[in-house]
């Protein structure tokens, strides 16, 4: 059964404080064998690959098909419904928009003394795109990959999917097509990541690594890091739905349980002033886990993860949501912008009963690639800003050189760093001859 808690009860913040500390993610030690295999592609390239391939994903690989050509990609990507592609053609659309206004500017600007400074955003070179594949897969994290890192101005896209027994979803290739990915591969797991760090005689590294997978994914992506970028770890997802009494038990329902179906380790929780919707949100979830197709796995997510708490104002569910600092956060209540205004820690907030969290997941326009376990106290959802890199501009005249140059000396001498101070003094010298 799901926790339910009351903010009034004595022992309330002994059992939040088990919820905010509670561990969630199943996934057992695999470092040792990513380690491995990560040396294995550095050290043996293509050859590593095609054995790492057909060993996990069972397909047979020659060095020329490790990539899809454009022959394949236009062939099987034609094979996509005509109602998924008008979705995604939409949803691209969208997310496209969406990410252009968050198109940073360049700015300088001179100051009191005439030192002119500022900086420029400059776009990374290349970027790879780890997408889950077989038919189980996700054209939307295609998308949501892809179209930031083409918007901030990125030359080069590779993508990697594995194919297991050589099947792939076409509304993915389509999807890669729409987002402008200029390279896909048909490799997965730990070795893809590998290929995308450390480069092989056919796939060229590249600059940062963004995207999701399993266990052996992140892990990888654990240990590149440094030697390229990655987005963020992410760990099984969850929901917040801050609820008043004026809803639909069934539609609350069926928000939380959109996530659980995720996986068996996401979390799904409801904080609401009304405990009787409380109750009837949990009999509902119950009447719907009958009919789900996906019940093996949200069944198990609100069993042993679901929460329920009944708070006395909306202003003490807006601390504790703060507090857990949710991937997904829904506000269904009368007045969500006012509500808005208290939340400081959430990955990406929907607002009003007419807004679940599928839009976001798909068609809304902003990134679902979004911060979990908490750490949206601290780091934000994928933007156009995680392809861009900033760099800082100064110039100072000789004028300006007089006035900052003695103070630079001063404090050079007292860190001790001599070369510093000569390197300024030798200049100051050379105006006074």
């Amino acid at each position: 059964m799901p926790v339910f808690l009351n903010f009034d009860d004595p022992e309330f913040d002994q059992h939040f404080d088990e919820i905010l500390n509670s561990e969630r993610d199943a996934s057992w030690d695999v470092n040792s064998v990513v380690s491995d295999i990560l040396v294995d592609v550095k050290k043996r390239g293509d050859e590593a690959l095609i054995q790492l391939t057909d060993r996990f994903d069972k397909i047979k690989l020659t060095k020329e098909e490790l990539s899809f050509s454009k022959k394949e990609i236009d062939e099987l990507s034609a094979k996509i419904r005509s109602n998924e592609r008008k979705a995604l053609d939409l949803a691209a659309s969208r997310i496209k928009v969406f990410h252009e206004k968050q198109k940073p500017e360049d700015v300088t600007w001179i100051d009191d003394i005439g030192v002119e400074l500022g900086w420029r955003w400059t776009p990374l070179d290349a970027v790879g795109i780890y997408v889950p594949g077989g038919l189980a897969s996700y054209p939307s994290s295609v998308l949501m990959n892809a179209i930031p890192a083409k918007v901030a101005g990125v030359k080069r896209v590779a993508m990697v999917v594995p194919t297991p027994h050589g099947k792939i979803n076409p509304a993915v290739l389509y999807a890669a097509k729409v987002s402008g990915i200029d390279e896909i591969y048909r490799i997965g797991g730990a070795q893809a990541i590998a290929a995308l760090a450390y480069g092989t005689p056919s796939i060229s590294p590249v600059d940062k690594i963004t995207g999701p997978g399993n266990s052996y994914v992140a892990a990888a992506k654990r240990q590149v890091f440094g030697k390229v970028g990655i987005d963020m770890i992410a760990g099984p997802s969850e929901v917040l739905v801050i609820a008043d009494e004026n809803n639909d038990p069934e539609w609350i329902a069926l928000d939380l349980l959109s996530q659980a179906e995720h996986d068996k380790s996401a979390q799904s929780i409801l904080i609401t002033t009304s405990q009787n919707l409380g109750q009837l949100v949990a009999k509902e979830i119950e009447k719907i886990l009958k009919r789900l197709e996906r019940r093996k796995i949200a069944g198990p997510s609100w069993e042993n993860f679901g929460v329920i708490i009944s708070v006395p104002s909306l202003d003490q569910a807006a601390k504790l949501s703060n507090r857990l600092a949710p991937e997904h956060l829904e506000l269904c209540v009368s007045n969500p912008k006012d509500l808005m205004e208290k939340i400081t820690n959430a990955g990406s907030v929907f607002m009003g009963h007419w807004t679940p969290e599928a839009v976001g997941d798909y068609i809304g326009g902003s990134n679902h690639v979004l911060p979990t376990a908490r750490s949206a106290r601290f780091s934000s959802g994928l933007s156009v800003m995680d392809f861009l890199k900033r760099t800082t501009t100064t110039f100072v005249s000789p004028d300006a050189l007089k006035i900052i140059g003695p103070h630079i000396e001063t404090l050079a001498s007292s860190e001790g760093l001599e070369a510093h101070g000569l390197s300024i003094s030798s200049r100051l010298k050379k105006l006074t001859e």
